[in-house]
């Protein structure tokens, strides 16, 4: 005759479920099953908490509306995080983002452009709607040295 295990959690667990907890402990944040950790992040990680509880509702653990009201998120953020996990798999979540210092719209031909046009004394924001790109996008390549406000 087996024994019966009982799930035993700490005392301090947070239930998502019956049989799933969460728990803070010396900065981390671990995900308990039956009272076995099966996930942990840092307790300030957001992309891992994100990644995480998506990873448990599409694993069929819980449910969207356990995750936002355990840990009082809003259930359409937790919507679009399992959307996100199931459409473009872990890596969405763990890619770097470039996003930042290129500018996709001022290559090298748009400045020449856009000085010429500057050196005849026009002024920035007529340019920026003929080019159709932002007043601030030029101001911005100005700063940088990357225009010059009239070169003669």
């Amino acid at each position: 005759m087996g024994q019966l295990l009982l799930p035993i959690f700490p005392s301090d667990t947070r239930m998502i479920t019956p049989t799933l907890g969460v728990r803070e402990h010396a900065g981390s944040v671990f995900y308990l099953h039956s009272g076995v950790p099966i996930f942990s992040h840092e307790a300030n990680n957001l992309t891992m908490f994100r990644f995480i509880t998506s990873n448990l509702i599409l694993q069929g653990r819980c449910t969207n509306q356990d995750i936002s009201d355990t840990f009082h998120v809003s259930t359409d953020s937790v919507r679009r995080w399992k959307q996100k996990l199931s459409e473009e798999g872990e890596v969405a979540f763990f890619k770097e983002e470039s996003r930042h210092g290129r500018s996709y719209k001022l290559l090298p031909d748009v400045l020449d452009r856009i000085q010429n046009k500057m050196n005849e004394g026009r002024s920035p924001n007529s340019i920026a709607m003929e080019e159709g790109i932002s007043e601030g996008s030029i101001r911005y390549a100005v700063s940088l040295g990357r225009l010059k406000k009239k070169q003669v």
